[in-house]
């Protein structure tokens, strides 16, 4: 397939590269549009990076400062002795901060989408909007899953003598080859990173222990909340029924068809489609 006009224009579009300590961590994260906007972040899944979203955020960033961010112990951004939720959603609190961009819209996906409904449980009044993509909520993270079962324990990352042989074993967490394959190498070309001893994933496994979020984990939020799920994805229907009602009710579910847990992979037009018309919905005057 070649690749299209759309998503060439889109990844080579520039963006500031800014980075902000949160308790000690770098955290690095990408900007697109103009500085003081109101904001908009995008929060990958477990295992993956704030490249992910390069050919979603342009898209956004028309009238909004979109920040793409690499969450502690992912891409580019430092690593902890241990993680959490809760920490996760303070670095996103912490750039929105940094970045001066009002009251903030913050969509994840999958994991990232459990960090955005922690966001709304723990600062939701300061939050315009939060959208949970995929999010299988009552249940561990679908990336942490996939890894668990084909590990007995959390390893190091296995090293690779060079960065092709690395780049070319890239598979998304659960494993799905549906995703548009311009797209799949665009992000796992970002994926790697060098080691002692030649190159490896840029993940550190650790996080699959802090990625799970329960039921009662869930509270009213201070801010609007929408759930999206893909067609063939991991947030099935009654999770999303039951995510609604804990959230207070009137929580829109949207479906994407034909789309698999990984949206940005298999449906990223729909995807964008979707976020524009949810952050135009909740724009402050």
């Amino acid at each position: 397939m070649s690749t299209p006009t759309w998503f060439t224009d889109a990844i080579a579009t520039p963006y500031d590269a800014n980075e902000v300590s949160v308790d000690g961590v770098s955290v690095r994260y990408r900007a697109w549009g103009k500085p003081g906007r109101q904001g908009v972040v995008l929060v990958h899944g477990g295992a993956a990076h704030a490249g992910w979203w390069d050919h979603i955020a342009p898209f956004l960033a028309a009238e909004h400062r979109v920040i793409s961010i690499d969450l502690s112990g992912h891409g580019d951004s430092g690593r902890r002795p241990s993680y959490s939720l809760d920490t996760w959603a303070d670095e996103v609190l912490a750039v929105t901060a940094v970045e001066s961009v009002g009251r903030p819209v913050i969509a994840g996906h999958s994991m990232g989408g459990f960090v955005a409904l922690t966001a709304a449980k723990l600062h939701g009044e300061t939050l315009r909007g939060v959208v949970a993509i995929d999010s299988p909520v009552r249940e561990m993270s679908p990336e942490a899953r996939s890894w668990l079962q084909s590990h007995s324990t959390l390893p190091a990352n296995k090293v690779y003598p060079d960065r092709e042989t690395v780049v070319a074993r890239f598979r998304t967490l659960p494993e799905d080859e549906a995703g548009l394959e311009y797209v799949r190498r665009h992000i796992a070309e970002q994926s790697v990173r060098e080691v002692e001893g030649g190159w490896s994933w840029a993940f550190d496994p650790q996080i699959f222990l802090g990625s799970q979020m329960e039921p009662e984990d869930l509270a009213e939020a201070g801010c609007e909340v929408a759930l999206v799920r893909g067609e063939r994805g991991m947030a099935t229907t009654d999770i999303t029924e039951s995510v609604a009602e804990i959230l207070g009710g009137h929580v829109p579910v949207t479906l994407v068809p034909d789309a698999g847990h990984h949206i940005m992979f298999d449906q990223p037009i729909a995807l964008i489609s979707l976020l524009q018309t949810l952050i135009g919905q909740w724009r402050v005057p």
